[in-house]
């Protein structure tokens, strides 16, 4: 009767329109006052527990504000620069520069629709000037988009470790090798289509202009060596690491690039400047920018935006842990664990299930709250079956991309179809070719761990 309650409530509340994290403390809070013996006092230190208690999640404000500096300044045009230097030259490979481009920004942004807006707002106009077809550069570009919440770091990834307690470090690890190579078989898709349809080819501009595009891009890369680097190295935890880079991003999109805040149009070096002069000027610079850009309306703007998202991202952590509250006191997930156990279903069996429970619920509900909801399910299950926990987030995550291109809910579809002033149905459309290269990799994940496993294993060996 309490498992009832609790799930018919939480879809009821969903049903009629109310947000997600109100429908979970709702679900909760009710089931918790009508079959348990928990006090209303116990559900308010429950709620500042949710975060309180899980370190990992601080680092989710982190990465949000980085992305928001990094969207904001001019870090997504010059990996675009720098990937259509790189394979721009091979037939289709200006779409194969936005995928690879959309790798780069997801490595230093963490989020699936920022990576869709800052690389699809500028290489989807860019495509279709070229000859490519716009259905073709707006499917690429939402697909190649979800890569943000599979190639660390990520805040999704972060979501299932605060839910399960499962590390944060070897779940980006695990996360690298697919992530690449999903991008590599979208590349190679794209050039079998690029040969087919005769799509063109940009010249090669010069080694010399190719390392000249790298050393414009260095400011958003170095953001990934300091990240992946210093946690992978075993220096900082993924929460330091995040505080880092949200540092760094302000002082590159600040003072580095210079596309916002006070110093926005003012060169590093003038005209006829020696060079000495122009690094006197801008060491004096230095300081007086970032004391400025505290009170500076775009800094300002940028900062609130974030802080907006991590809000609201985090009401819907608190809310959705005080959900698994109930589920672990009510001992639901170890019910149904023995059940399916008892069943006899093999592992391979309750993956299919698996599978099909959260592409459907992809449809209706955001990536973070599908997690929290369900991880806290299907994690005892999976231990039992032998499943490792690393191997089931990495599935539980590809899952949550291709939920990112599916309606109604899906973020990366509305995302591509404000670029593109096309509609929902269009993009949809557009989608459905790649979709099904991201479902093949989704049974590819699935039933091949060792692609999410090696990595992992090789650094724990060392």
């Amino acid at each position: 009767m309490t498992t009832l309650t609790l799930f018919v409530l939480l879809f009821l509340c969903m049903l009629m329109g109310m947000p997600i994290a109100i429908a979970l403390g709702f679900a909760s809070m009710t089931t918790i006052l009508l079959f348990s013996n928990d006090s209303l006092a116990s559900i308010a230190l429950k709620l500042f527990e949710a975060t309180s208690e899980h370190y990992t999640l601080l680092a989710i404000p982190f990465f949000i504000l980085s992305s928001a500096f990094l969207s904001t300044g001019g870090v997504a045009r010059r990996l675009i620069n720098f990937a259509m230097d790189s394979v721009g030259h091979i037939r289709g490979g200006l779409a194969m520069a936005s995928v690879m481009a959309c790798m780069l920004f997801a490595a230093v942004s963490g989020s699936s629709p920022a990576t869709v807006a800052a690389i699809g707002s500028i290489v989807i106009a860019g495509m279709v000037k070229a000859g490519y077809p716009k259905a073709l550069a707006a499917g690429v570009i939402a697909n190649a988009g979800t890569l943000g919440i599979l190639i660390p770091p990520s805040i999704v990834m972060l979501v299932y470790s605060a839910a399960t307690e499962v590390s944060a470090s070897r779940m980006f690890m695990a996360g690298f090798i697919p992530g690449t190579l999903m991008g590599l078989i979208l590349m190679v898709a794209i050039y079998i289509v690029a040969r087919i349809k005769k799509l063109p080819a940009q010249p090669f501009p010069g080694i010399g202009h190719w390392l000249g595009s790298m050393s414009r891009a260095i400011g958003g890369l170095m953001l990934i060596i300091i990240v992946l680097g210093s946690i992978y190295g075993g220096i900082a935890s993924p929460t330091e690491a995040a505080s880092v880079a949200a540092v760094y991003a302000f002082f590159i999109a600040i003072f580095g690039y210079r596309d916002i805040g006070p110093l926005k149009g003012v060169p590093w070096r003038k005209e006829n400047e020696r060079l000495l002069q122009a690094l006197i000027r801008n060491l004096i610079l230095l300081p007086k920018s970032m004391i400025e850009s505290i009170w500076h309306k775009e800094v300002g703007h940028v900062v609130k935006d974030a802080a907006k998202v991590s809000i609201m991202l985090l009401f819907i952590i608190a809310n959705a842990m005080l959900f698994a509250h109930v589920l672990t006191s009510e001992r639901i997930p170890h019910s149904i664990a023995e059940t399916i156990v008892s069943l006899g279903l093999p592992a391979w069996g309750f993956l299919i299930v698996m599978n099909i429970l959260l592409l459907v619920a992809g449809n209706f509900m955001e990536p973070s709250a599908i997690l929290l909801i369900m991880a806290p399910i299907l994690f005892p299950i999976a231990t039992q079956l032998g499943i490792d926990p690393i191997h089931l987030g990495i599935i539980m995550v590809v899952n949550m991309e291709i939920g990112m291109l599916t309606p109604p809910v899906g973020l990366n579809l509305f995302v591509t179809a404000g670029i593109t002033g096309n509609s929902i149905g269009w993009v949809i459309h557009a989608c459905l070719p790649w979709l099904a290269l991201l479902l093949g990799f989704l049974v590819l994940i699935t039933y091949v761990p060792q692609i999410s496993l090696f990595l992992p294993q090789l650094l724990d060996g060392m």
